[in-house]
């Protein structure tokens, strides 16, 4: 027997009638909902671990092992509290609900995958859905703060911030504005010194997950680190300590730097066990809004991604079901295995099974290019996009800059297909579900779905990367010089210049390209054909090779 499964069974109740509780894998709380406010010896929870699931697509090891880790001791913490605990594994979560006994209740899933899959559930009865409480806004606020679509964040953020009075005096915002983002903008040079994030003791259960996951995913990408996974309720506080005092003094002057001596720098890291609930959004701005070590700034700041972008991402995704109805999103039914970006993974093909519909298809300016194998660990020789990438691949992690910035912005010059760089998100990021990337990735990120959640596409030149980071000082190219991504973010303004020219905060870039002559543009277009043809065969670019500079 397991050392979980020992561990368990020293809580089992008896047979008293129960009401029971589906709880999906990214809702372990009972903070929110029925576990929050009934008592616990009239509730009994279903707990599913589906390895189908953890195998389809080439998910990073060490979220597979967050999310089986966090899952079991939330397990546990419940039996301790004397709610009945059924945890079962199974061939798919439907299966697993079908089974058991009686009707279930559930808070409505996160997660359109799996809402997709307990659809019949529903539908049947078999499984009554409850609203999420774990949300902080509704499909009204969403809809009660703008006119659209399109949509915007700025609106619906003010909208909400007044609504729930977070940062506010009266109608007013603290501090005069809404949005402190102007002065977030800063690049770190050392001071005040990175903090480290902590590590936490493993513990038998944490252990044994593991050891479950190298034996069954071992052939997952990324490293598993056992050390940094916050996996008990005593860790989680932990964690969110340590960002508090630590990381957010300092975040919002440094919110957008990016350096090869701080991964994280001052953000919070706190994502993941936000996104599986294991810390709740309400508790994270109580926390952060009434704390006077963190100035008006940096809690600002990370209100604005908490209540903001977070929030908005969500009701975008629902309000267009994952990009689904819109024009171009036709998508095939199921994909073959092997089929999409997961094909690139090593140069082979995926071994796990795929299901669903495989998402939407929307590439507003036609990208259409295969995600270069750089980005599944291969050298590319552009220090910023393999500092970034070697990050990911051994922490699951980077912050929302080195996502934007580098990551998608190199995808977007490189014309790569917003559906492949969605899904490699999905599968390389501890806090990434379809809620989250869909919007963030597909949405964002790639300018998929044009302006429709977004104004602009956001791209930018080697200067950009130059100017808040350290990663250029590494790098074999001069980014004034040299670096490929300066004409290829010309090209990419060139060639999408009709479909962007109706983008207001385009104008001046549009307008700079514009008065390049023949032969600056004719090496631009020379430039991207050959440093895309190359990446996406997986060749590392040389400054000499191509003869371009």
């Amino acid at each position: 027997m397991s050392r979980f499964r020992e561990l368990l069974r020293a809580y089992e109740l008896g047979a008293q009638p129960r009401r029971w509780l589906f709880v999906p894998y990214d809702q372990l709380t009972d903070a929110v909902g029925p576990l929050s406010r009934e008592p616990a010896g009239e509730l009994g929870v279903l707990l599913v671990e589906c390895p189908e699931k953890a195998a389809r697509r080439p998910y990073h090891q060490q979220k597979l092992a967050l999310l089986l880790t966090s899952m079991r001791h939330f397990a546990l913490e419940q039996a301790r509290r004397g709610v009945a605990v059924r945890h079962v594994v199974a061939s798919s979560y439907a299966a697993a609900l079908a089974e058991h006994p009686g009707t279930l209740e559930a808070m409505r899933p996160a997660e359109r995958e799996l809402r997709s899959e307990l659809a019949p559930l529903v539908d049947s009865g078999k499984l009554r859905l409850l609203p999420h409480e774990g949300w902080l806004t509704t499909a009204e606020d969403f809809q009660s703060a703008q006119i659209g679509p399109p949509w915007r964040m700025d609106a619906f953020y003010r909208y909400v911030r007044r609504r729930l009075g977070i940062l506010m005096d009266g109608d007013r915002p603290l501090g005069g504005r809404f949005s402190f983002d102007a002065e977030n903008r800063q690049p770190w040079g050392g001071d005040p010194p990175a903090p480290t994030p902590p590590t936490f003791e493993v513990d038998d259960v944490t252990l044994e997950v593991c050891a479950l996951v190298r034996e069954r995913f071992g052939h997952h990408p990324g490293t598993l680190t056992p050390d940094r996974l916050p996996a008990t309720l005593a860790d989680v506080d932990r964690l969110w300590a340590w960002a508090r005092s630590e990381c957010l003094p300092s975040f919002g002057p440094f919110e957008d730097a990016m350096s090869t001596r701080s991964r994280g720098l001052f953000h919070t890291q706190v994502s993941a066990l936000l996104n599986l609930q294991r810390l709740s959004a309400r508790r994270l701005l109580e926390d952060v809004t009434t704390d006077p070590r963190i100035p008006l700034a940096s809690q600002e700041g990370f209100v604005r991604q908490v209540l903001g972008w977070r929030e908005y991402m969500r009701h975008v995704h629902e309000a267009t079901d994952g990009f689904r109805r819109l024009a171009g999103a036709t998508s095939p039914t199921a994909r073959a295995p092997g089929d999409g970006g997961y094909a690139r993974w090593a140069g082979k093909p995926w071994p796990g099974s795929q299901s669903g519909d495989g998402g939407s298809l929307t590439s507003h300016l036609g990208a259409a290019r295969p995600l270069p194998p750089a980005y599944w660990g291969a050298r590319s020789g552009l220090n910023c996009l393999d500092t970034v990438v070697a990050a990911v691949w051994q922490d699951a992690y980077s912050h929302h800059i080195t996502r934007l910035m580098v990551l998608a912005n190199l995808a977007m010059l490189l014309n790569v297909s917003p559906r492949e760089l969605t899904d490699w998100f999905w599968v390389a990021y501890v806090d990434a579900y379809d809620w989250v990337v869909e919007p963030n990735v597909h949405g964002m990120g790639s300018f998929g779905v044009g302006d429709l959640l977004t104004t602009k596409p956001y791209v930018a030149g080697a200067a950009y990367i130059d100017r808040m980071s350290d990663y250029c000082e590494g790098c074999r190219f001069d980014p004034k010089t040299t670096c490929p991504v300066t004409p290829l973010y010309w090209a990419y303004l060139h060639r999408h210049r009709d479909a962007l020219a109706s983008v207001p905060r385009l104008k001046l870039p549009l307008a700079a390209e514009a008065k390049r002559s023949a032969a600056q543009r004719e090496r631009d277009a020379r430039t991207y054909e050959a440093v895309s043809a190359g990446l996406t065969e997986g060749e590392e670019h040389l400054p000499a090779q191509k003869g371009l500079f």
